[in-house]
């Protein structure tokens, strides 16, 4: 089977998302740099892999995929290793309500509004920041409702929830508002310190 190619930057949540799902399945990759905000903008040979010149886009044997859940549930699927989604279908219910939940209300809220908001605006919009902090504060609430019993989010099991949520959290807590935060929330604190630890995550680190 031959290496699958993901394009994408470095810097990205969504392709550090996609990378660790990689690096959890023990596949060997190509990252392909793609950068959205290039001077020039988006390559347009890159419209070809994603028609909305967003990242990550993936290619494996001739197949493509854009969308970020659908390249890492394919990678679960499509390569040996451990498997990153439950075997019951009510786990998986709840893995995917996990990464929509993310998508919808926790990326933008946590990484935009908050992170880089504060730590790239040289005039911060402080109002943002607050409106951010509200809804991310939401978040690691439904977050710590539903983290099951265990090391995991979904309890024994790694999934594609936790490394959904990682790469989100990661970049939250970049400034002192979102470690703040986060601090207060025991249970996602601890989780977030153990998904921190594994290799997926460090390979993966900009």
């Amino acid at each position: 089977m031959t290496r699958p190619t993901l394009y994408g930057a470095d810097y990205s949540v969504y392709v550090r998302i996609a990378r660790m799902a990689l690096e959890e399945k023990g596949v060997g990759y190509d990252l392909v740099p793609v950068d959205v905000f290039a001077a020039d903008g988006v390559p347009a040979w890159y419209l070809a892999h994603h028609p909305f010149g967003r990242i990550p886009a993936f290619e494996h044997e001739g197949f493509r995929l854009f969308e970020t859940g659908a390249i890492t549930r394919y990678v679960d699927e499509a390569f040996d290793g451990p498997a990153l989604q439950p075997a019951d279908v009510r786990g998986r219910g709840i893995m995917n309500q996990i990464v929509g939940m993310l998508d919808a209300y926790g990326y933008r809220a946590m990484v935009w509004d908050v992170a880089v908001e504060r730590l790239e605006k040289t005039e911060p919009d402080e109002q943002l920041i607050a409106a951010g902090l509200r809804q991310a504060e939401t978040v690691l609430e439904v977050l710590s409702a539903l983290k099951k019993v265990g090391p995991w989010l979904l309890g024994d099991q790694l999934t594609l929830a936790d490394l959904h949520a990682a790469p989100i959290v990661a970049y939250f807590i970049k400034v002192a508002e979102g470690r703040d935060l986060l601090a207060r929330y025991s249970e996602i604190r601890d989780w977030y310190a153990r998904i921190a630890a594994r290799p997926s995550f460090a390979r993966t680190e900009k």
